[in-house]
């Protein structure tokens, strides 16, 4: 089930409540009580679980195929009526303060990774983190977290996918037993994606004592992933940084020893996305030298273009990664339910392989020239502190 509702649809002052939810949503609702979702779950040999991005919030059950109507029993039945209290919300707000502590707080990089999207966006929907900061957790009352459940989820807020062993037409029949009668409430306000033009580049330099290594995070604005240049996007960070045969790890990593690792991704994203780089420096080597060689590989895609080989690779790559996910009913599942939320189109799981395949050299030359600009990128170098 994924739910119309991640980082992105917060408001200033009350960031994280979106994660927030995914906890709530296993503490009870009028006919299961708190943590009989996992019992009923595990006791059945299933699994479950949720997680929460910037555009949506997921939750799953993988179970035996006779257990269908217990999946969708628990499903409905949160949907419908949450257990929302003060203990609940207290309980759950002090679980995610920890999670906070444990892997942003006391982690090395943590303040890094926060600090990229606050570096690469202007627009407060995509540059706040997903966890929240601990004065917002503290300061959302019960009133706050019910009004954000009765906005978003709601049947018309939301897209359920079942993959499975099951027949299509009692399937359909089930869901319509169990969500049909769940009231719909009016539709969430639309969240303001845009983002002004790039003007320049921005840096920062953190302090990290629980760093070891200086790290360089590099990120240039991109289009959101249903722009026709994503394609071609994901072959170029293919090309810079996957594997052993890519340009990052020959050129930097093996040639000159200046990192051990240089890694290029584009995720994916509803709004505006991020071309992402990451260097760890080398012990002994200057940072300033790792990022200009990156740059210097940049440069020769720009200049001289990719070889077809670099493309068939990406193109090899994709179509591995595609068949290795449909492997997978759940990986199935949470792939058609993203496509129809995010695009309107879970067809989309079938073309991954055939966007990838059309895109050509110039292809990637082209978005190497158009997108990753000095004056597009933030960059954030984070060195050990003594």
């Amino acid at each position: 089930v994924s739910y119309n509702a991640g980082s992105r649809d917060e408001r200033q002052g009350r960031t994280g409540f979106a994660h927030l939810f995914e906890h709530m949503m296993f503490k009870g609702s009028e006919n299961v009580g708190p943590g009989e979702h996992f019992t009923l779950v595990f006791n059945n040999g299933g699994n479950m679980n949720g997680t929460t991005n910037k555009d949506r919030t997921l939750y799953f059950e993988t179970m035996p195929a006779n257990q269908l109507d217990l999946g969708l029993f628990l499903e409905a039945d949160r949907m419908r009526s949450l257990a929302i209290t003060k203990e609940n919300l207290d309980n759950q707000r002090n679980a995610v303060q920890e999670e906070r502590r444990l892997g942003v707080d006391n982690v090395p990089y943590g303040r890094t990774f926060e600090a990229v999207d606050s570096m690469a966006y202007t627009s407060f929907a995509y540059r706040h983190s997903v966890i929240g900061s601990m004065t917002d957790l503290s300061a959302a009352s019960v009133e706050d977290v019910s009004a954000f459940f009765k906005t978003y989820y709601a049947p018309n807020n939301a897209v359920v996918a079942i993959v499975g062993d099951v027949k299509t037409a009692d399937c359909l029949a089930k869901v319509r037993q169990y969500f049909e009668s769940i009231p719909s409430q009016p539709a969430p306000q639309a969240v303001d994606m845009t983002e002004p033009a790039p003007s320049g580049e921005k840096r920062l330099a953190l302090d990290d004592q629980l760093a070891r290594l200086t790290r360089v995070d590099i990120s240039y604005l991109v289009p959101p992933s249903n722009s026709d240049d994503d394609a071609a996007l994901s072959v170029l960070a293919t090309v810079l940084g996957s594997g052993r045969s890519g340009r990052f790890y020959e050129q930097v990593v093996r040639q000159q020893q200046l990192a051990t690792g240089v890694g290029a991704f584009k995720s994916e994203s509803r709004g505006p996305g991020l071309f992402r780089l990451n260097i760890t420096v080398a012990p002994g080597k200057n940072a300033a030298d790792a990022e200009r060689a990156v740059y210097d590989e940049i440069e020769k895609v720009k200049q001289s273009g990719v070889a077809d080989w670099e493309v068939e690779k990406a193109r090899s790559s994709a179509r591995r990664g595609m068949v290795a996910g449909l492997q997978s009913s759940l990986q199935r599942a949470i792939l058609l339910s993203q496509y129809a939320l995010f695009y309107d189109d879970p067809g989309r799981i079938n073309t991954t392989a055939k966007r990838i395949a059309a895109v050509t050299t110039a292809d990637v030359q082209r978005v190497a020239n158009k997108y990753l600009l000095p004056t597009s990128r933030s960059v954030i170098v984070t060195t050990p502190k003594p």
